[in-house]
């Protein structure tokens, strides 16, 4: 590795960014440009270095002209700001090592030595199968070690593939750092909206009374996505919506939403509420969990007027493949609040649309005025806080319509986030990183976490497994999903949101 071109100074309290798998997408999409806005917005610290670590032959100019093209194509704000991101780059260094060389890393210690400051975040950029290898390497190298500032973390998403090797990672990781060094990556966690189902339950008296099973009748969580597994077939064969999208984003989302006010807001407490719900979630294992998920594969069809493939004509993936690419499924929460109160959790690529959304439907008005029918049932009280695209909240209310009968239609009344505040919401990755550098746990997946949502994931995978199907139900793409989920929703006289 060329010498890095900067003065010996003494140790200053500044943060090295160690960015390992520099050369991908992650660092170049996301990355580099949160780091450009937050320097942008005078809110990194100084000064801050990055050193990428990668097995590419490349120079540090080469890495630089990497990233500066990355923060030109996928800034938030433009025009770029050339002065703050050259600013970004001239401290921006490259170290050319496999992951598994063990001198690489001696020369990414020396690398740390050269530019001199107290603190360091190592970012995990790369496959999840390389995770245990660099982090071992960084406890045989002693990067973790230090006399003054700080060592951090930072894992992406997926945390294993099951219950047994996200142990198996947890120990390894827990190995060299403590726990209050991991921050673990599930970006969803950074979405503006998503930190608004806190505030919005929180911080609004209208709402929190209501928020339990007297007035709610039942609550879905929905991810669904137009596109198809796209370059992530390889991985996605293997993962399937389970462990992609279940797992993670929508057991996040349910927490989030099901979980007590904590006593202080913090990072302890409000993992602390987030591990409960968890815990409060009934098991159901064998035919149980048969009953209460639906999984399916989309087959071709047509979204956007246009003909797509289907999921096993898709490149890199297995012939044959029973790989789920949607499923559904019916949890409760059996706690004081929830109990009896259904959460209907689904997710689905090739849908008619991008859609992210928590739609809490209230209760009925008990008795029908008048001996006529209930003149609400066609316009029941929801609550869809939307996540993404069009990020905000509508409450929709059942009102008179003009004329002499009386009728009830639901009306809209609608926050958009862009509208309110003027400009998009910030990227996720903006917050989160700045979280890691200030050493705010409270958005990122603590181990217990984790570990709980393995457990209720792998009860489910166990099923699936034992039920041995050689083929899965099958959907056409750009529909609403497979038949069966309506089935699903029918036998419980309720129905999905459309899509």
């Amino acid at each position: 590795m060329p010498e890095l071109e900067i003065n010996n100074e003494p140790c200053s309290e500044g943060v090295a960014i160690v960015i390992f798998g520099v050369t991908g997408d992650l660092a170049r999409r996301k990355l580099m440009p949160s780091l450009y806005e937050n320097a942008r917005q005078g809110r990194l610290p100084e000064p801050l270095y990055i050193i990428g670590f990668a097995r590419r032959s490349w120079s540090h100019e080469k890495m630089r002209d990497v990233l500066r093209q990355g923060v030109m194509d996928y800034g938030r704000t433009k025009p770029v700001d050339e002065e703050v991101l050259e600013g970004l780059l001239d401290r921006a260094f490259y170290v050319e090592s496999t992951f598994q060389d063990e001198a690489g890393y001696g020369r990414l210690k020396k690398a740390l030595e050269q530019v001199g400051v107290q603190n360091t975040l190592f970012y995990l950029a790369t496959p999840p199968n390389w995770y245990s290898t660099i982090v071992e390497n960084i406890g045989v190298s002693q990067l973790e070690s230090c006399q003054q500032g700080w060592r951090r973390i930072v894992v992406e998403k997926p945390f294993g593939r099951d219950l047994e090797t996200a142990q198996s990672l947890d120990d390894k990781l827990h190995s060299v750092f403590h726990e209050d060094q991991i921050y673990r990556m599930d970006h969803y966690l950074g979405k503006e909206t998503v930190q608004n189902i806190l505030a919005f339950r929180f911080g609004n008296g209208i709402f929190e009374p209501l928020w339990n099973r007297k007035y709610i009748d039942h609550i879905q969580i929905t991810m669904a996505e137009d596109e198809g597994v796209g370059t992530r077939a390889g991985y996605y064969d293997h993962a399937g919506v389970i462990r992609d999208v279940f797992q993670n984003h929508l057991l996040q989302l349910l927490t989030l939403t099901a979980m007590e006010a904590p006593a202080v807001f913090n990072a302890k407490a409000v993992r602390d509420e987030k591990v409960k719900v968890l815990k409060s979630v009934c098991e159901f294992t064998g035919e149980k969990a048969i009953e209460n998920t639906i999984r399916a594969q989309y087959v071709s069809g047509t979204i956007n007027g246009k003909r797509v493939p289907s999921y096993r004509d898709e490149p890199d993936v297995a012939d044959g493949s029973i790989t789920e690419t949607y499923m559904c499924a019916r949890l409760s929460v059996n706690n004081w609040r929830w109990a009896g109160v259904p959460f209907y959790l689904r997710s689905g690529k090739r849908l008619p649309s991008r859609v992210t959304e928590i739609a809490i439907q209230f209760t009925q008005v008990p008795l029908a005025l008048f001996g006529q029918r209930n003149l609400a049932s066609e316009a029941p009280n929801v609550l869809v806080i939307r996540i993404q695209p069009d990020e905000g909240i509508t409450l929709f209310l059942g009102a008179k319509v003009p004329g002499n009968a009386m009728r009830i239609e639901p009306v809209e009344m609608r926050f958009n986030y862009a509208d309110a505040f003027g400009g998009e919401p910030p990227e996720a990755y903006e917050r989160l990183l700045l979280d890691c550098l200030q050493g705010d746990a409270t958005l990122f997946t603590r181990s217990d976490e984790v570990e709980e949502a393995w457990r209720l994931t792998q009860r489910i995978i166990d099923a699936w497994e034992a039920q041995g199907l050689k083929n899965l139900p099958v959907y056409e793409a750009g529909t609403q999903g497979p038949h069966a989920a309506e089935d699903f929703m029918q036998k419980d006289k309720r129905q999905w949101r459309e899509i």
